[in-house]
């Protein structure tokens, strides 16, 4: 009997990767391919969308290379990074320039005379009215890259997000469409009519012609040829919701913390859409003849990329530094707000610096390092905090991401929250979750053990709460004192 697979693509901010999983959730084969950011100018965040294609195609070329002929490959789910944007030549398939990043801020410009739309639009899309999202940057674009103006045009432009560039490119053009889960994220999506808005479309100049149609999460996206194999595409899914997927948090009430890149917060309500200030309501996944599954999202823009800033920028991490060690080896406390590409929920702030504070001079490197790990804590907690606010009180998370083998952060994270954390052992819940989709949309009745992750520990919390209570009021002075101050003081 031939083994059966399911194929993960999960194409990330720092590298494209392809996962082959079996029936019992085993990684058969996996390879990942390196993706290079650039950084241009101060605020400015971009990839080659070539590159951003062809380090996946490499990855799942490799990967099926990897596997017996006599194996049965059920189908693929692709998993992406969300609010990156890609334009491209829909004659040629060229892309009309770089692709600008979620993390990108050019379009701050864009946004900031549209600020009194600000309730409109979270009420329409659930998001709010940042350069975080694609639509500023798809009028930043229009207005200041003249190749893009030029196929706008000439009618033959088409921009999307990344999972659909991905998939117009293995289908060779046939399939030009989004789930709602990557749609949402343009800033252009309605979540009541689970389509483009025409307002918004009209706010932001954006033609509907040069958008993709809207799919279901997973279903049949089509098929293509590759390896020798005819490929079916299953799924198609944002990278967070999938790892919420994969970290088994599909029933209302359920809550992940994911820490990557960035680090994100997401709440499973159910199919009822909350709106709690300063949060997300995320479409989590639209499965066909089923409503749509909603969360409330937090995020905070720089996790991964804060250590990535210390170690590149201020030379305060070696290149393979054991981040927990070094937390513990602290024994003074500094504060770090990390404002590196602006504060994500609820404060959705691009003016605030970085800043550390309580520098002494007994003050070491590794009080830094701390320092930037514990902030990473309390931005998440501030997320947690608002949710508690709107009445909606998680009971425990799951935590993942490559951070989570941080053991002081997720402690810590247990204690600013006053809940447990529950770490997974897989590090691939992303992959997962956006496979056992796939294996639900090919009939067969696999899906749900990928969907089982596994704890490898849990982080209790052991702060006293007059201590929690302490520390939480002096981070929101900081983080206050330094917005205000952001704003007095030009540099």
């Amino acid at each position: 009997m031939s083994q059966e697979l399911v194929i993960a693509l999960d194409q990330g901010s720092s590298s494209s990767r392809a996962l082959a999983i079996d029936a019992q959730g085993r990684v058969v084969a996996r390879v990942q391919v390196p993706l290079k950011t650039h950084h241009p100018k101060a605020g400015w965040i971009e990839h080659d969308a070539l590159d951003l294609a062809r380090t996946q195609e490499k990855a799942l070329d490799a990967v099926l290379a990897k596997l017996p002929k006599s194996a049965r490959v059920l189908g693929l789910g692709v998993a992406c990074q969300r609010s990156t944007i890609v334009f491209w030549d829909r004659v040629t398939g060229k892309p009309a320039g770089r692709a600008p990043s979620w993390q990108d801020g050019r379009a701050a410009a864009v946004v900031a005379p549209l600020q009194g739309r600000q309730a409109e639009v979270h009420e329409k899309t659930g998001l709010y009215l940042t350069p975080y999202y694609s639509a500023p940057k798809i009028r930043w674009s229009l207005d200041n890259v003249p190749s893009v103006r030029r196929l706008a045009d000439e009618g033959r432009l088409l921009v999307a997000p990344v999972s659909t560039f991905l998939i117009w490119r293995l289908t060779r053009g046939a399939v030009y469409a989004a789930d709602p889960s990557m749609a949402q994220r343009t800033l252009l999506f309605n979540l009541r009519t689970l389509d483009w808005d025409p307002e918004l479309l009209a706010l932001f100049g954006v033609p509907r012609a040069v958008l993709p149609s809207i799919s279901p999460t997973a279903g049949d996206w089509g098929a293509f040829e590759r390896g020798g194999r005819t490929l079916r595409i299953l799924a198609s899914v944002g990278d967070q919701q999938a790892a919420a997927i994969g970290l088994g948090a599909m029933a209302p009430g359920s809550s992940v913390v994911n820490y990557g890149t960035g680090a994100f917060f997401l709440h499973n309500t159910g199919t009822q859409q909350h709106r709690v200030p300063g949060l997300l309501t995320t479409v989590g996944w639209k499965l066909t003849d089923q409503p749509p599954v909603f969360l409330q999202e937090g995020t905070v823009h720089a996790a991964g990329t804060s250590f990535d800033w210390l170690r590149e920028n201020l030379g305060l991490l070696a290149p393979k530094a054991d981040i927990d060690q070094l937390c513990r080896a602290s024994k003074q406390r500094v504060l770090a707000l990390q404002a590196i590409g602006g504060l994500g929920a609820p404060r959705w702030d691009y003016k605030t610096k970085t800043a550390f504070f309580g520098l002494t001079s007994q003050t070491r490197s590794v009080d830094l390092v701390r320092a930037v790990a514990e902030g990473i804590g309390f931005l998440i907690s501030d997320i947690v905090l608002a949710l508690r606010a709107a009445g909606l009180s998680p009971r425990t998370a799951r935590a993942s991401g490559g951070l989570s083998r941080i053991a002081f952060l997720l402690q810590f994270q247990a204690d600013a929250l006053g809940i447990p954390l529950e770490r997974c052992r897989e590090l691939e819940a992303t992959a997962l979750g956006a496979a056992s989709l796939a294996v639900d949309a090919s009939g067969a009745g696999w899906g749900d053990k990928l969907r089982q992750a596994k704890v490898d520990r849990v982080f209790k919390p052991v702060m006293g709460e007059e201590e929690r209570k302490r520390l939480l009021h002096a981070w929101s002075a900081f983080t206050k004192a330094q917005a205000a101050l952001s704003r007095e003081i030009s540099l």
